[in-house]
């Protein structure tokens, strides 16, 4: 009987001789290539060269090897039909029953700094991912492994049984479509990067998946997280969980949430989030002082929310958070004593970030919809008090000047129609997601309280009429930011003008719905 032969061929040699002495035992001849072979041989393996099943000798720097009838015949050719075992046998074509293979390091390659664009074409990997997919079309009769992880299961399955299972050669079949077009998911991006196309006629994303989820946003929905195969280093799915309870769905939101915000503010920062909002927002000449004007902004809604800290947590701040039920907090690093102070809470997660990436290249935003997806450049257009109008007979003092900065920078992160009221260092009000602008107005007001004698507004689109304006001179405000833009303009400057509030416009929206 003709023994079984298994090809070889893989950049990640991760316990690749072990498996192939697992192969061997069962009495299975090895094909190798280049490296692998090379691997093999040194660990006294017997195994035969390309060239010798091909009688071609491998040529280009390797690029052309393993694209020979010898190879995709004796990988394609259906034992179950007799037309092709006769083209087998008539052309001398043996059956590769195992391929074992895993691809040049493409997306390694093009993770490192400084990397070219010829070393990068040079690791787009043409005969591997070519030999696993005619390996895993027959996969009635041919085993194709492309995850070190999978050894295991194959060796145990033919020593039980003298080969794998139909069901397991299903299950590595499709893991392996799945990490070619994952491969070439990749090289498409990068591609397509490189030659500046920003509408392509298809579009081709892939994801690696980083948890596996309790539940959804709610209990009866399932759920998984998945994190970008090109890692985002200023994410949640980069972030490292030092202490508590794995993140929910809902905790990754709101997470994602406020490390937006945090880009904001270089100076020492605190956000606090609730169900994807802003709830506070402080900052300060210390991470304390930051924090405290973070939490009397709305010392209610904190209860149960995402906090983000720029600095590190030292003793003081942790211990008035420790005070609080918080979901998660999320800093650069901790100080040894925080830390251990905070971990004394069992399910509290305390995560660190590498904000020194925060202003790394930013990926576009994809919002899936029904029966489609939705992508977009992120809201991150620099903007400078410069660029602001003055529309009003009165201009804005320099106090109310930083007080609209910190708010104007704060209301494009709130659920429209977004409203924030705020001093130069801390939000007092936030109204967000209302069906009217001037309902959203009401509410940021009287969150706000007493606080709003100094306090300014500002609207993340324009006032469709004068009535927010009203309400908001009834009520104390001084200073309004808005973008302007409605046909109804003139009637909101003239009501600020009555009430002796300075109004700028800014000529940029920030919608976030």
């Amino acid at each position: 009987m003709m023994k079984r032969r298994a090809l070889v061929s893989v950049s990640d040699k991760t316990g690749i001789v072990s498996f192939v002495e697992g192969l061997i035992a069962q009495g299975i001849e090895i094909i190798s290539t280049g490296g692998t072979k090379a691997t093999l041989d040194q660990a006294g393996l017997p195994t035969l060269s390309i060239d010798e099943v091909t009688g071609f000798p491998e040529m280009m720097d390797g690029r052309v090897k393993t694209l020979h009838p010898n190879i995709h015949g004796g990988l394609l050719g259906r034992r179950d039909m007799p037309s092709h075992m006769e083209a087998m046998e008539q052309h001398d074509i043996r059956p590769i029953d195992f391929v074992c293979v895993n691809l040049y390091p493409f997306k390694e390659t093009i993770l490192k700094e400084n990397v070219t664009e010829e070393e990068a074409i040079e690791n787009i990997d043409i005969g591997g991912p070519s030999m696993l997919r005619s390996a895993a079309k027959n996969h009635q009769a041919v085993t194709v492994v492309v995850d070190p992880a999978d050894y295991p299961l194959i060796l145990s399955e033919l020593k039980e049984n003298g080969q794998t299972a139909l069901s397991t050669r299903k299950k590595l079949a499709a893991k392996v479509f799945r990490h070619t077009a994952a491969y070439d998911a990749l090289i498409a991006e990068y591609l397509t990067e490189l030659v500046g196309e920003v509408e392509p006629e298809s579009l081709t994303l892939t994801y690696e998946l980083k948890q596996s989820l309790r539940y959804g946003e709610n209990s009866h929905q399932q759920a998984t997280f998945y994190q970008d195969a090109l890692p985002t280093a200023f994410s949640i799915a980069s972030a490292k969980q030092l202490h508590g309870k794995e993140l929910s769905y809902n905790n990754i939101r709101d997470a994602d949430a406020a490390i937006r915000i945090s880009r904001e503010y270089s100076e020492p920062a605190v956000v606090a989030v609730k169900h994807m909002n802003p709830c506070g927002i402080g900052i300060g000449q210390t991470i304390d002082e930051a924090y405290q004007y973070a939490y009397e902004a709305d010392p209610v809604s904190i209860f149960g929310g995402i906090i983000v800290l720029n600095r590190e947590v030292d003793t003081p701040v942790a211990e008035k958070m420790h005070q609080l039920f918080l979901e998660i907090i999320i800093a650069p690093s901790f100080s040894e004593e925080a830390l251990e102070l905070l971990s004394k809470k069992k399910n509290l997660r305390l995560m660190t970030l590498d904000f020194s990436k925060k202003d790394q290249a930013l990926k576009d935003e994809k919002i899936s919809v029904l029966g489609g997806l939705l992508i977009q450049n992120q809201d991150v257009i620099s903007e400078t008090k410069g660029d602001w109008q003055v529309v009003t007979k009165r201009a804005p003092s320099e106090k109310e000047i930083a007080a609209l900065e910190f708010a104007w920078k704060a209301v494009k992160h709130v659920k429209s129609n977004a409203i924030v009221v705020a001093n130069n260092h801390q939000t007092l009000g936030i109204g967000a997601g209302q069906m009217n602008r001037v309902g959203s107005v009401q509410i940021a007001i009287e969150q706000a309280g007493t606080a709003i004698e100094e306090a300014v507004l500002a609207s993340d689109a324009f006032f469709p009429m004068g009535d927010s304006v009203a309400y908001a001179g009834d009520h104390g405000i001084k200073a309004i930011i808005q973008p302007g833009g409605s046909i109804k303009d003139q009637e909101s400057i003239d009501m600020a003008d009555k009430y002796g509030i300075a109004m700028v416009f800014t000529d940029v929206r920030h919608f976030r719905h």
